[in-house]
């Protein structure tokens, strides 16, 4: 009987374990997902492009732009993106400044809608019960013959009213008729200028997804879209308005979440009841006591940096220290050292609690010492009192 059950649950685990995979056509938005509706493929392309010109920030946005010296471009990609309140006053007035909001979604907020006097409404078919969407850009440079087209059923938005003589259309949509020709327009990418800057609202967020950008040519239409982007200025990503947003969930649930770890955690909890039932009886050895071996890493350190100092080799002394400082930010700080630019500055002062202008000044020091020749005693003490004082932050002391 018992191994009749326990071939039962090896079988029911086999099935569960060789079914496929169902494609998870959730619309995320999240630039860490590779999933259909992800933009993990954007991502990697804007990082391409852009490189140091190139952030991303997980706080809302009335936050990040509470730090005044920012420029550029902030980049929403969403099915809803509802900015409104002091947060949308706060973008406007950032606009208005010089900067640019690029906006993808279904939705637009309400407020954002009445700020720039805009209706929109939703294209539909009266003899079909799906919507895929047609698309095409308006400039002539820009405009393909034939347009793109997204062949799953999506929601087609546009704008129905708009200020003629202050906005620009740039872009136009339909609803797929089994031609792909668009001969009624429906404006769903539009220019609108703020003061010195502009807000860009764009209708049909699957244009910048996986699934849309590795089919056929489309890249080219999300490519001339970003084309309106200035490329030579920040852009700044949004991951707070994302419906596929990490959020901290228990263990337990991931562990439920994933069909191969669930089947291995019930796996277990049987293998456990039937230990105790069949080896209930405790059984117990005395453990032997291991004295752990002495580390003599410190003394050895010392009596080699000793030795160094006493000859006067400095500069041998301050390398050594820099390799030191540079292991413990690969190891405790987990920051790869490889490549040494702003977004390395970045993470290197989150991690450790300092700021990007210390980072900054310490790595240009560093630096300073690993090129030159000789290094001076008063520039080893200096050396090492930056790099203690810089990892106190992290260590609270």
């Amino acid at each position: 009987m018992l191994l009749g059950f326990l071939l039962a649950v090896s079988l029911l685990v086999y099935l569960e374990a060789s079914k496929p995979t169902p494609i998870n056509w959730f619309q995320s938005y999240n630039n860490d997902d590779t999933i259909p509706f992800g933009t993990y493929v954007l991502d990697e392309l804007l990082e391409e492009s852009f490189q140091d010109n190139y952030q991303e920030h997980a706080l809302p946005p009335y936050e990040v732009l509470q730090d005044s010296t920012l420029s550029g471009t902030y980049f929403f990609v969403n099915n809803n993106v509802n900015i409104s309140g002091s947060e949308l006053d706060k973008l406007y007035e950032w606009v208005e400044q010089g900067n640019s909001v690029f906006v993808s979604a279904h939705n637009h907020s309400g407020d954002l809608l009445d700020t720039l006097n805009l209706e929109m409404d939703i294209g539909v078919l009266f003899n079909s019960v799906t919507t895929e969407p047609l698309l095409n850009l308006t400039n002539k440079k820009l405009k393909r013959s034939t347009p793109y087209h997204i062949d799953r059923d999506l929601m087609v938005r546009y704008f129905t009213e708009l200020d003629t003589l202050e906005q620009t259309v740039l872009g136009v949509a339909q609803v797929y008729d089994d031609t792909l020709s668009i001969t009624q327009p429906l404006i769903n990418f539009i220019k609108a200028p703020i003061g010195e800057g502009a807000f860009y609202l764009h209708n049909q967020p699957e244009a910048f997804t996986n699934y849309f950008l590795l089919k056929e040519d489309n890249k080219t239409y999300t490519e001339n879209v970003l084309s309106y982007i200035n490329d030579d200025r920040m852009l700044y990503w949004d991951r707070y308005y994302k419906s596929g947003k990490r959020v901290n969930v228990s263990p337990l649930y991931l562990l439920l979440n994933n069909k191969y770890l669930k089947w291995a955690y019930y796996f277990v909890l049987i293998g456990a009841l039937l230990f105790v039932l069949f080896e209930g009886k405790r059984k117990q050895r005395s453990i032997p006591i291991v004295k752990p071996l002495t580390n003599k890493t410190f003394e050895y350190t010392r009596t080699i940096a000793g030795m160094y100092y006493d000859q006067k080799e400095y500069h041998k002394i301050a390398k050594k220290q820099i390799g030191l400082f540079l292991e413990f930010v690969r190891t405790r700080l987990r920051v790869p050292t490889e490549v040494i630019n702003q977004r390395f500055f970045e993470a290197v002062a989150a991690r450790s609690g300092n700021s990007v202008e210390d980072t900054l000044q310490l790595f240009t020091f560093i630096e300073k010492v690993q090129h030159q020749v000789e290094t001076s005693e008063e520039e080893l003490l200096k050396l090492n009192t930056e790099i203690t004082e810089y990892k106190k932050k992290l260590d609270g002391r």
